[in-house]
């Protein structure tokens, strides 16, 4: 039996946060929420997370640090970054940084769904 991969969205706005996780609940996604960075790096389940999706702006550690102190860990999920601001030199940042999806908010459902199959691996079977 194949669990549902849990998929982890950091974001320092509760209202995005509350919205990405109905979002993927509602494509049948196990997900966990999270305030800021640090807040994933001292979770007890930080080992059974598939997925993490970062904001790229956050007080204290941005999506850049938290994917590098994953990497430091030891830990290899696919991270998927996102912004809200200007998208130039987010990117390449984002692809230097190893990310598995870049996206600017706002974005469609279909788009977050794809890069989180596309990061796992998983058969396309969006809506």
């Amino acid at each position: 039996m194949n669990a549902t991969p849990v998929i982890a969205i950091v974001d320092d706005d509760a209202a995005v946060r509350r919205a990405m996780g109905r979002l993927l609940r509602a494509f049948d996604l196990a997900v966990e929420l999270y305030p800021g960075a640090a807040a994933l790096l001292e979770s007890p389940s930080l080992d059974g997370i598939a997925c993490v999706i970062a904001d790229v702006k956050m007080p204290g550690m941005d999506g850049f640090a938290l994917s590098a102190a994953l990497r430091a860990r030891g830990l290899r999920m696919p991270v998927i970054f996102m912004t809200a601001f200007d998208k130039q030199g987010y990117e390449a940042r984002a692809q230097a940084a190893g990310g598995a999806c870049f996206i600017g908010k706002p974005f469609e459902d279909t788009e977050i769904v794809r890069c989180i199959e596309r990061a796992l691996g998983l058969p396309g079977n969006t809506r």
